[in-house]
């Protein structure tokens, strides 16, 4: 017990001090994190209000592919997106493997099932009536359209929440497409897996606490804006 608690004690005073490999790690996650993210979220729901709006033919296999994805092991994505920017890959002549190009695009396909995914559920659960009693209000469609999308902006918005949470905490495609190098590509999930194997848990334990942290504040956040806005 005794080295849990100067672990935790030397990692309150990593965070206190202001570390600058900690805070850089700190960095380059909530950098390449956001990135995906903003990607995932401006494909995603697009794809998922299509998806969710529109009767067309190969609908039922597209909704079964976009659940399926949502649970692909990280390794997974990381191996697939290895394979086609390693030097010997398609896309191998670009150079971005091993850096945090190649961890954004691997995060984002991570982060786009789940936000499409979840923006299909939500804007099928909604009444199909405010569209059509904003036309009788006299609003054009484009305008009817806008108004139930309005209705979904909390459901949206989760998706979103829940997208980021999925790469923020992730450590296979990091690991894989990263590289975890010092300085440039290593996340916070990378480190603390070096660092606990490396039997230096300080680290690991101050960036595991921002971890937490990140994700609870995120969801705090959502939550005022969501009470906010009601």
């Amino acid at each position: 017990m005794e080295y849990i608690t100067q672990g935790f004690a030397q990692a309150f005073r990593i965070i206190v001090s202001g570390d600058a490999e900690f805070l850089g790690i700190v960095g380059v996650s909530l950098l390449v994190a956001s990135f995906s993210t903003i990607l995932a979220t401006l494909t995603g729901v697009p794809v998922g209000v299509l998806v969710a709006h529109k009767h067309f033919r190969g609908r039922q296999a597209v909704l079964t592919l976009l659940n399926t994805l949502m649970s692909m092991p990280t390794v997974v994505v990381g191996l697939m997106v290895y394979s086609f920017l390693s030097r010997r890959g398609p896309l191998g002549e670009l150079g971005f493997l091993y850096t945090r190009t190649a961890i954004v695009i691997g995060q984002w396909i991570l982060a786009f099932p789940i936000i499409s995914g979840l923006t299909v559920a939500v804007v099928k659960g909604l009444d199909r009536r405010i569209h059509t009693t904003a036309l009788s209000l006299g609003a054009d469609s484009t305008q009817g359209f806008r108004m139930f999308l309005h209705e979904a902006r909390f459901g949206i918005l989760a998706a979103i929440v829940a997208g980021f949470g999925r790469v923020f905490a992730e450590v296979g495609v990091s690991m894989m497409l990263g590289g975890n190098i010092k300085g440039y590509t290593r996340t916070i999930t990378t480190a603390i897996a070096l660092e606990t194997s490396k039997g230096e848990f300080a680290l690991g334990i101050a960036l595991g606490l921002v971890l937490l942290t990140v994700a609870l504040g995120v969801n705090v956040l959502f939550g005022l804006f969501q009470r906010r806005t009601e």
